[in-house]
């Protein structure tokens, strides 16, 4: 026996520790003590349907943390259908899951917690692409991630409602953190949040939010969306998915409907949103009828308006997105090669910014094709501008921020995907073979390069939330640098200069109603 088999052996398989709420025990795997399924709210279901998460009542003795609670209702996006194959099932979607080196109360240990994305409509903590077993251990340090709810149980408008209820999910969350990670051996006064997509817009929009102060000292935006609902948009898009199932946008007529019956109704509204593209305007293309709202009350402003003002300079701030964001839906959609000139004119007028933006892509980009121009603005739209726009903004409102961009491209399909969107998880995480690392890396083991760029990003990653650098200089709006995640990383002025100078002075407004 070795020596490392001798330790191995000596260390107990169970842990047990006690939360506000009761008492929890895990199980060491890969040197790691881990605990899965805790509760941080009582089920929104019932009377607590479409409410505030409400504080979890506690229990007696001791409750096993072996496995994920269930995931929120939800659909399965592009591959059709409702819930998660494989998943448990039931109520109890509000969990927190926590992977420690040591659940010791002396440790101190700076925390990551993770929020998934999914198009605010999908998305769980039980995710095989999300096993945070290698940054907890790389960076020895706590991570935990939780549920969410998604869809029309977390953001649709309902009247009777608080609105942007995952949001209050994710507080709660948090809130749970603060209380109960030192137990575990986590410090909570040196919270990261990291998120990716939906979740990159649920931090932003988390610094915006009054309520959040304190409860994060560190941030980390992967893929910021642009898409804020103003609160007349959000209460229309609700008014149409009630009147899929024939109901009034209210707690009381909703209530009276299955969730998985609610998830078909999303389903249903999101196949033919862009006939009401006259109405809901860049809203309508992205086929998902949920986003945060700008409700006045929740979140008082958009992000990059409360960075500007200066409402979360106390928080570091890490922000950046991939080159080719948007090929990922084209290719899902089997669109790569397919897109025509009207098509990319379409996209051109709706997307980019100025009344003269059409012209202004075309003069910026003379020798793109059709499928270069409407997957360009629609990246730059989507995800590119909105996550550099955040930059700024904190720099405006006292804050310091640091930016990459990711310019590696996914081996699959011989490269054709570039340096799409979702690829920085499966190289965060080190999960290549699950869930959209499947597609990006198309089976095949990962090259030493691969390994590399994934070491790489775990090292910067839990760097800033050990020190609050990753690695590279903070962003300023003279040098421009960045860090380019590539096969040879490099620190550069910004990549696209180009689309900066197309986007510089447009305002990421909350989307308006037309109609």
């Amino acid at each position: 026996m070795t020596n490392t088999e001798a330790v191995a052996a000596r260390e107990p398989v169970e842990a047990v520790v006690r939360t506000a709420a009761g008492a929890v025990r895990g199980r060491r795997e890969d040197g790691l003590t881990v605990f899965r399924g805790i509760p941080f709210a009582e089920p929104p279901v019932g009377e607590a349907r479409f409410a505030a998460p409400r504080p979890v009542h506690g229990w007696d003795g001791i409750r096993d943390a072996y496995a994920f609670g269930p995931p929120p209702p939800q659909d399965l996006g592009l591959a059709g259908g409702t819930g998660v194959p494989g998943a448990p099932e039931g109520d109890d979607w509000l969990t927190v899951n926590v992977w420690t080196p040591d659940p010791d109360p002396a440790a101190g240990r700076p925390v990551m917690v993770w929020i998934y994305g999914g198009a605010y409509k999908l998305g769980h903590s039980g995710s095989p692409g999300y096993d945070a077993r290698r940054i907890a251990a790389d960076g020895d340090l706590v991570v935990v991630t939780f549920n969410y709810r998604v869809g029309m149980e977390g953001f649709a408008r309902i009247e009777g409602a608080p609105a942007n209820r995952g949001l209050l999910d994710q507080l709660a969350a948090l809130e749970w953190v603060r209380e109960n990670i030192a137990a575990f051996g986590g410090d909570p006064g040196q919270v990261t949040v990291f998120g990716e997509s939906a979740g990159a817009g649920s931090i932003a929009a988390l610094l915006a939010v009054p309520r959040a102060a304190g409860l994060f000292r560190r941030a980390i935006a992967q893929s910021v969306p642009g898409t804020f609902f103003s609160d007349e948009l959000a209460r229309d898009i609700t008014t149409a998915l009630a009147a899929e199932a024939g109901l009034r946008p209210t707690v009381a007529g909703l209530s009276t409907v299955e969730p998985a019956r609610l998830v078909t109704v999303g389903q249903t509204l999101a196949a033919k949103m862009l006939q009401y593209v006259d109405r809901w305007g860049q809203a309508a293309p992205t086929v998902t009828p949920y986003s945060p709202v700008v409700d006045g009350e929740v979140l008082p402003t958009t992000p990059w308006q409360a960075l500007a003002a200066g409402s979360a300079r106390d928080v570091d701030l890490v922000v950046g997105h991939n080159r080719e964001e948007f090929r990922l839906f084209l290719a899902m959609a089997g669109q790569l090669g397919q897109i025509t000139e009207e098509r990319a004119a379409s996209a051109l007028r709706l997307f980019a910014p100025g009344p003269d933006g059409e012209r202004s892509y075309r003069a910026a980009f003379p020798d793109a094709s059709p499928g270069e121009l409407y997957e360009r603005v629609q990246t730059d739209w989507l995800f590119a501008m909105p996550s550099l726009h955040l930059a700024e903004a904190h720099l405006r409102g006292g804050g310091r921020a640091h930016v990459y961009e990711l310019t590696w491209p996914a081996p699959g399909n011989g490269g054709a995907l570039g340096a799409c969107h979702a690829l920085d998880l499966p190289l965060l995480f080190g999960t290549f073979h699950a869930d959209l690392g499947a597609l990006l890396f198309a089976g095949t083991e990962p090259s030493p390069e691969a390994l590399a760029l994934s070491a790489r990003f775990r090292a910067s990653w839990t760097a800033f939330a050990r020190t609050g650098d990753p690695g590279w200089p903070a962003y300023d709006t003279e040098r421009r640098l960045v860090q380019v995640l590539d096969a040879a990383p490099v620190v550069a002025p910004y990549p696209e200069e180009t689309t900066r100078r197309l986007w510089d002075g447009h305002e990421f407004a909350a989307l308006p109603l037309l109609g």
